[in-house]
């Protein structure tokens, strides 16, 4: 092995650890309406296209990235996509925007948590959440 290889291999432990500072994961869903989900994510939500696979396309909102992928069967809609903001202004901003698919109204639910939020539901039935950090909003956001 030449001594540039092994010079280069030694280096991949801090490169990746490096690409970990700035990609902190994925989260992927199967889906019926790949085109209906982008067009639903990128005008209503405001995420952008981070990678089109053709199959699946990858989105980000200020650094929380999720997928949607074409595949046979039922769509995947456990869990909730939670959606950050820095205050309850932001939140019903966002409200005011949503509210044909919201299934609540923005509330402080779950005193133990100290936040404020609403869901509301994308095409295909998943549940999602927007919400601030209201110990946050009082510190001043993030």
């Amino acid at each position: 092995m030449s001594f540039g290889l092994i010079q280069r291999a030694e280096r991949l432990p801090e490169y990746f650890l490096e690409k970990a500072k700035t990609m902190s994961g994925i989260v992927f869903f199967k889906t019926e309406d790949l085109s209906g989900l982008k067009a639903f994510y990128k005008k209503r939500i405001g995420a952008e296209v981070w990678k089109d696979q053709g199959r699946c396309i990858i989105f980000d909102k200020k650094g929380f990235k999720f997928s949607f992928c074409e595949a046979e069967g039922e769509p995947e809609t456990c869990g909730v996509l939670t959606f950050l903001y820095e205050s309850r202004e932001a939140v019903d901003e966002i409200y005011g925007h949503l509210e044909d698919i919201a299934i609540s109204e923005p509330v402080s639910r779950k005193p133990e948590f100290d936040i404020y939020q609403f869901y509301g539901e994308d095409p295909e039935g998943r549940t999602l959440e927007f919400q601030c950090f209201l110990d946050q909003e009082d510190a001043g956001g993030s």
